[in-house]
């Protein structure tokens, strides 16, 4: 799974392999250590819920959480649908604009590096 963030947006790349694992339920995270301390750590992290229709992020400590509603990852991941995209509310200024999407072959990589990916449409064969 990759992070990136930009200006008032989230958005995470899912391999194929997180994909399933996320649709059985599992949660998915990464933890990034920026130093020896425990404290140094930055997870994020995403999960599917259940009895909510929204997605939602939070965060708390050193982790940020996007939990996607059970019937949305669903969905998303038994159909060609690339992304789920939601605008969220947190109480600040400027809602997040949240962007989960499936993680395609990159062209310009090798198979190695694009082990796990979903086959870009843009490949020609």
């Amino acid at each position: 799974m990759k992070l990136r963030l930009a200006k008032n947006s989230l958005r995470l790349r899912v391999l194929r392999s997180e994909v399933a694992a996320l649709h059985t339920g599992a949660r998915l995270q990464e933890t990034l250590c920026l130093g020896p301390d425990p404290s140094a750590r930055f997870t994020y992290a995403i999960e599917q819920t259940v009895g909510t229709n929204i997605p939602e992020v939070r965060f708390t400590g050193n982790e940020i959480l996007v939990s996607i509603p059970a019937e949305q990852i669903l969905h998303w991941a038994t159909s060609d649908q690339v992304g789920i995209y939601a605008q969220v509310e947190t109480g600040a200024v400027q809602p997040i604009a949240l962007v989960v999407e499936k993680d395609f072959a990159c062209l310009d990589r090798s198979d190695a590096d694009n082990a796990d990916t979903y086959q870009n449409p843009n490949m020609t064969c």
